[in-house]
Parts: C-alpha cells; structure tokens; sequence
C-alpha cells in the first residue's frame, strides 16, 4: 500500500510541473451563435485563430480592428501570444466574442484595468439574438400584405 502512495505522489508532482509549463489564462466570449475559447500566454507575440493568422481569418480591417479594441483601449499591444478557437455564427459574432473573450483575459491578468474595461462596455456580454420565425408570418414579425378587398 506505502508504494501506491508514492505512485500518487509522483502523479501529482508530474501535474503541478505541466500546469507550471502551461502558464495561460483561458476564457469563453460569446455573441449571438457564436462561441470563442481564448487562451492568452506570455510567449511571443502573435494572434491565432483557428490556426490563422488574425489577417487571413478576418480580411476586413473593421472585424481585425473589433478583435483589437481590448488591447487599443488599454494600451496594451504586442505582449501576449493568444490562441483562440472560435465556432458557430457568422463573421461579426464570432469578431464580438473574440473581444469578449480578450477582454475577460485582460481582466483577469490586470484587476486595474477592468473598470476602463467595464465604462467601454468590453466586459458586458450582448444577448441580443436572433428572434424567431412566428407561424402564419413571413419572417419575424413582417405579415402578409393587408388587401383591402
């Protein structure tokens, strides 16, 4: 019995070391349908998501500019690798949950920064989603054209 101790021992000093290699903060960003987990480390810096660089994936320069609003609001540029991966919705949702996401992570490495995060509205998740299609309408709430006779 004293050797399947041991055994836990060593199992559990070989889990502090892997946790103590993997120093990153990771959190979820959500908007609409869409969902990013976002994992911020001190390596060298850089953006990926998906396993794209933040050009490749978003080529529009409005959806880079939204993924880098958290880091032009405090400052805070070039530091930090992040990894994200980032699923469902469409182009503008998953650009939203990034920041999010972002914006969750800079918070928790820097509790000075959250108020400046918090006044530009970077930490509030927006629930507004899609309303759903109603029976008897078109979409939404657009009806039939009324005839009057």
């Amino acid at each position: 019995m004293v050797v399947k101790k041991e055994k836990k021992i060593k199992k559990t000093a070989s889990v502090k070391k892997e946790k103590e290699k993997a120093k990153y903060i990771e959190t979820i960003g959500r908007r609409k349908e869409a969902a990013a987990r976002v994992r911020l480390s001190k390596e060298t810096p850089g953006i990926v998501i998906n396993d794209k660089t933040l050009e490749q994936y978003f080529p529009l320069l409005s959806m880079q500019n939204k993924v880098l609003c958290p880091f032009k609001e405090t400052n805070i540029e070039n530091k930090f690798f992040i990894s994200i991966k980032v699923k469902g919705g469409g182009m503008t949702g998953q650009a939203e949950a990034i920041r999010l996401g972002i914006s969750r992570c800079l918070a928790q490495i820097n509790e000075k920064i959250k108020p400046l995060l918090r006044e530009k509205g970077l930490l509030t998740r927006d629930s507004r989603v899609v309303e759903r299609k109603k029976y008897g309408l078109r979409k939404a709430r657009k009806s039939k054209q009324w005839s009057k006779r």
